[in-house]
């Protein structure tokens, strides 16, 4: 039989969730993250409900491909950049815009015989991963003023290690506030729009706006802020991930379920069977007590998850049979619950989903 796991993707949400983001930030422009197929949305999918966007941003040209394959035409940030000849020419065809983030991309651009694209310059304001260092950027940005290979407004941009925390007394809460005094002071005096805020720095560092703002997680209804959901913002979920019960055993107290026998049977009691593993993207690690909604109602996995499978303690839900609904995370029990247990981040979920769960779309 067809194993019944879906993950409908409420479009609806998404263009909700587009809306509350510009709602926190007027006047800005907005650059929709679609990377990682769209958090695990489904690119395409994920693009048209946010066409309403000013930009969509990507890491991979391929993505950029895909996005004009599906008809959009909004400016198209590829965070990568470029690596090579071929990269540029790929961007001129995609007419798509790139990230420079180290010194060998601006040497192709001073070179390149084809046409001026435009780019975004990276500074690196403590988060260390890409970016020109604050000493490097006004080396950097003249060069690309001159470059042949560039066109139209230089912006400036960086990017947050820990805006998920607010609180100025956490322990990176002070680490936002130095990066965007370190972008101002490397940035002073350089023409071109300013690019700082994330999805959390939108929600929790207004100040950081910047002239585009750059959310992910938010628009498809995902927090990453400690102990919230998306939905303490405003924000709705674009994902329900849900199967079924294949069957209703009955167990002994003492007995015990599951890989390593890890979980024993308080009592005698009924123990579900669910068509869902880490094969389908439910996180592995996810431990005994992990939230599940079975006709709408609270149970808890029982036992490890296994590939294929997850048994759930069901004795809160004594009529429960098989065929019965599952849901994994959705609009009533947040991923970022799913994810608290697990030890990770709701976007990690939603990305992991597998090829062999049925996408719906409403």
């Amino acid at each position: 039989m067809a194993r019944p796991i879906t993950a409908t993707i409420h479009t609806d949400a998404l263009r909700h969730n587009l809306g509350a983001m510009r709602a926190r930030a007027p006047g800005r422009r907005l650059m929709a993250m679609v990377k990682a197929d769209g958090y695990g949305h489904g690119l395409e999918t994920a693009a048209r409900a946010l066409r309403a966007a000013d930009a969509f941003g990507v890491a991979a040209i391929e993505d950029a491909a895909r996005i004009r394959d599906a008809g959009l035409e909004q400016p198209i940030l590829v965070l990568s950049g470029f690596d090579n000849p071929d990269d540029l020419d790929q961007l001129r065809a995609l007419r798509a815009e790139a990230i420079v983030h180290h010194a060998a991309q601006l040497d192709l651009l001073e070179q390149t015989d084809g046409a001026p694209i435009r780019v975004w310059l990276k500074i690196d304001t403590g988060m260390h991963r890409l970016g020109f260092a604050p000493d490097q950027v006004r080396a950097a940005h003249a060069r690309l003023r001159a470059a042949r290979g560039v066109t139209g407004d230089i912006v400036l941009m960086t990017h947050f290690a820990s805006s998920d925390e607010f609180d100025m007394q956490a322990p990176n809460g002070l680490q936002t506030p130095a990066q965007m005094r370190a972008f101002v002071a490397a940035t002073e005096g350089l023409d071109g729009p300013r690019s700082l805020a994330n999805s959390a720095a939108v929600l929790g560092w207004p100040d950081a706006c910047g002239d585009w703002i750059r959310p992910g997680g938010a628009l498809y209804g995902m927090s990453v802020v400690t102990g919230r959901s998306g939905a303490s913002f405003g924000l709705r979920p674009a994902m329900t991930f849900e199967t079924r019960l294949l069957a209703v055993n009955r167990v002994s107290k003492g007995e015990r379920i599951g890989y390593s026998a890890t979980w024993e049977a308080p009592e005698d009691m009924p123990v579900g069977v669910a068509a869902v593993g880490y094969g389908d993207g439910y996180p592995r690690l996810a431990p005994a007590g992990t939230p599940v909604l079975v006709n709408g109602r609270m149970a808890r996995v029982a036992g490890r998850v296994s590939m294929d499978l997850m048994t759930i303690d069901l004795r809160g839900q004594p009529d429960a049979r098989a065929g019965d609904p599952v849901v994994l995370w959705g609009d009533a029990l947040p991923v970022e619950t799913v994810a608290e247990a697990a030890g990770t981040i709701s976007y990690a979920l939603t990305c992991g989903i597998t090829r062999r769960v049925r996408f719906v779309n409403d």
